[in-house]
C-alpha cells in the first residue's frame, strides 16, 4: 500500500534484512567490549563537536548534562551501525556457503547462544 503511492517501484528483500538483523545481534551481544569502546568513542567524538558551537562557557556549561545525556543516547544508536555492516556480510557468507535458509536457522541460533553468552558475562562480573 505504502509503496503504491512513490512514483518509482523497488524491492525490498525482507529476508536479507532479517538475516542481517539476527547476525548483527549476535554480534552485537557477543563484542561487548568492542561495543563499548565504540559507544565510548562516538560519545567522545560528539561532546568534542558539540562544545565547538557554543561561544558563552556560562551557556555550555548551563546545557551541559542535557546535552550530555543525548550524546550518549546517539552514541549508542549509532554504535549498531559496524555491527550492521558485519551482520550483513556474515549473513551473505552463510548464504553463500550453506543457503538462504541456513543462513537464517544459524542467526538464529547465534542470537540464542549469544543472549546466554551475554547473561552470563553480566552474573560473572
Amino acid at each position: 500500500m505504502f509503496f503504491d503511492l512513490l512514483p518509482f517501484s523497488f524491492q525490498l528483500d525482507t529476508v536479507l534484512i532479517a538475516g542481517a538483523s539476527l547476525w548483527a545481534l549476535a554480534l552485537y551481544l557477543s563484542f561487548a567490549r568492542v561495543r563499548h569502546w565504540i559507544e565510548e568513542g562516538l560519545n567522545r567524538w560528539f561532546n568534542f563537536a558539540e562544545r565547538s558551537l557554543y561561544l558563552s562557557q556560562q551557556e555550555f556549561e548551563r546545557t551541559r548534562q542535557a546535552r550530555e545525556s543525548q550524546n550518549a543516547f546517539y552514541a549508542a544508536i549509532f554504535a549498531t551501525i559496524p555491527f550492521l555492516g558485519a551482520g550483513l556480510l556474515c549473513n551473505y557468507g552463510m548464504e553463500i556457503s550453506l543457503g538462504r535458509s541456513w543462513a537464517i536457522s544459524l542467526g538464529i541460533l547465534a542470537c540464542v547462544s549469544c543472549g546466554v553468552y551475554e547473561l552470563g558475562r553480566r552474573s560473572g562480573s
